[in-house]
């Protein structure tokens, strides 16, 4: 019996930097077959020639290709639901940009469809795969700090929001939809346990239409907080996340050409628990004077490795029924409700329950 394993064919619609992305992994990925792009603007289609890609002449045309296994959405989000939808009932399973739609209610109907034509659908949570959020993960998982109770995760730049579709709305701009639909989901993720409360606030200090920062805090059963932050007016940038325990902290930065960069710090030795006192400017301090070096150890972070050539090589695989989808649905349900609940408390300033 034959080993091979088959080949799939996948268009793209929507090649904007993005769709594009996706074009330059896909063509990396033995087994996935790119056929086609198709975008509504002509310099689009032409930059897919100039890429030996040939176009479709619309996105009828790219569903009604009887070779096509799997179409790719990387368009403006109110366009996911319809278009997503459209490529199910035309028999293709559907890979979509996240955040997957804009609503629950969407989503459930998205659902819907999939459920009653069997085709698979899934969304392209990437940053599942960013090796600093693995890292993060592996020092909670390996119980490196002691008992954790706070973690901050964030996102920061100084740009605003880019001057397209993402200020506006209707389209689903806004950093909670842009960013949020990442960071949330990799704390979900990275929290195996109920989320109780939200509270959050939001930031217009740019753009009047949509919110263009937030801060959100989680608090989870055990009273663990995630405190989840994305902000495009901070000029002065702060760790990609910093994890605290009852044994150590720990600060984990984006990865770059020599891995994630950080530290870890842990106390050795409780019963050294003097100081001497640290003059400030206007007074003393004991409490909030460093540990003595005889009572801490620094630690180098692990680094830990990802191929995001594996999101396509799962979603070939549940296909053919060989592996669990990696980016499920019911995951992607709960992390829209987040979205939805930090919506709810900034607009309130009230915390809202959870789970």
């Amino acid at each position: 019996m034959s080993t091979d394993k088959r080949q799939f064919n996948i268009a793209i619609c929507g090649l904007g930097g993005m769709g594009n992305w996706h074009r330059e992994i896909i063509q990396q990925i033995e087994d996935l077959h790119l056929v086609g792009t198709y975008d509504i603007r002509e310099e689009r289609q032409q930059f897919a020639r100039e890429h030996g890609v040939t176009p479709y002449p619309s996105y009828d045309a790219m569903l009604a290709d009887p070779k096509l296994d799997i179409v790719t959405l990387a368009v403006p989000n109110d366009l996911h639901k319809p278009l997503a939808i459209k490529a199910m009932r035309a028999g293709k399973n559907v890979v979509c940009e996240k955040p997957v739609t804009l609503s629950c209610a969407d989503l459930s109907a998205m659902i819907d469809v999939s459920e009653a034509t069997g085709m698979l659908f899934t969304v392209h949570q990437n940053r599942r795969w960013d090796e600093d959020y693995l890292t993060a993960r592996k020092i909670i998982e390996e119980d490196t700090l002691g008992p954790v109770f706070r973690i901050e995760s964030r996102v920061l730049g100084c740009r605003g929001i880019p001057g397209d579709w993402r200020q506006e709305p209707e389209h689903g701009g806004g950093m909670i939809l842009d960013w949020g639909v990442h960071l949330f989901d990799q704390i979900l993720q990275m929290i195996k346990e109920p989320l109780k409360t939200v509270y959050a606030t939001v930031d217009h200090v740019t753009n009047e239409l949509v919110d263009d920062g937030f801060y959100a805090d989680l608090t989870f059963e055990s009273g663990l907080i995630a405190h989840v932050e994305v902000g495009t007016s901070h000029f002065i940038g702060k760790p990609r996340w910093t994890l605290y325990g009852r044994d150590g902290s720990a600060s984990v930065d984006w990865g770059g050409p020599e891995g994630t960069q950080g530290e870890i710090v842990c106390v050795t030795d409780r019963s050294k628990n003097d100081a001497v006192p640290i003059r400030t400017a206007a007074g003393l301090t004991k409490t909030m004077a460093p540990r003595t070096d005889d009572t801490i150890k620094k630690f180098p972070i692990p680094h830990v490795h990802s191929d995001i050539h594996d999101f396509y090589k799962n979603v070939m695989d549940a296909i053919d029924g060989l592996q669990e989808i990696n980016v499920k649905l019911p995951e992607v349900m709960r992390v829209m409700r987040l979205m939805e609940a930090v919506k709810a408390s900034a607009e309130t300033k009230q915390i809202v329950p959870f789970e």
